[in-house]
C-alpha cells in the first residue's frame, strides 16, 4: 500500500503562486494531481511518469501549472502560477502503475490539501 502525504496548500490572492508537496512512501510508474471543488466531481489536472517525465496537463491548468518531481526522494510537486478563484479546491496527489491509470483511476490516493484562491 503506498502512502501519500501532500503539503503546501493554503489561502492566496488571485495572480498568486502556490506550491504543493507529496511525499510518497514508495516509487510508482506514475504520479499526478487532481482537485475537487466545493459540489463538483473530482477532476484532473496533472500527471508524471518517471519514464521520460513526460506530463499531462488539463487545458483548465496549461500554462500556469507545472508538474514536476524527484523520484529519487519519492517526492512530487505542483507549481501554481497565476492562481484564479475558480482553481478554488481540495487538491489530492495520486499514484498508479502506469500514465493512463493515474490520469483516470489512480491506484493510490493522499488525503488532500486545501487550496483557496480570493478575489
Amino acid at each position: 500500500q503506498v502512502q501519500l502525504v501532500e503539503s503546501g496548500g493554503g489561502l492566496v490572492q488571485t495572480g498568486g503562486s502556490l506550491r504543493l508537496s507529496c511525499a510518497a512512501s514508495e516509487r510508482t510508474s506514475a504520479m499526478g494531481w487532481f482537485r475537487q471543488a466545493p459540489g463538483k466531481q473530482r477532476e484532473f489536472v496533472a500527471a508524471i511518469t518517471w519514464s521520460g517525465y513526460s506530463t499531462q496537463y488539463a487545458t483548465s491548468v496549461k500554462g500556469r501549472f507545472t508538474i514536476s518531481g524527484d523520484n529519487a526522494k519519492n517526492t512530487l510537486y505542483l507549481q501554481m502560477n497565476s492562481l484564479k478563484p475558480e482553481d478554488t479546491a481540495v487538491y489530492y496527489c495520486a499514484a498508479g502503475a502506469n500514465e493512463y491509470i493515474v490520469t483516470t483511476r489512480p491506484n493510490y490516493w493522499g488525503q488532500g490539501t486545501q487550496v483557496t484562491v480570493s478575489s
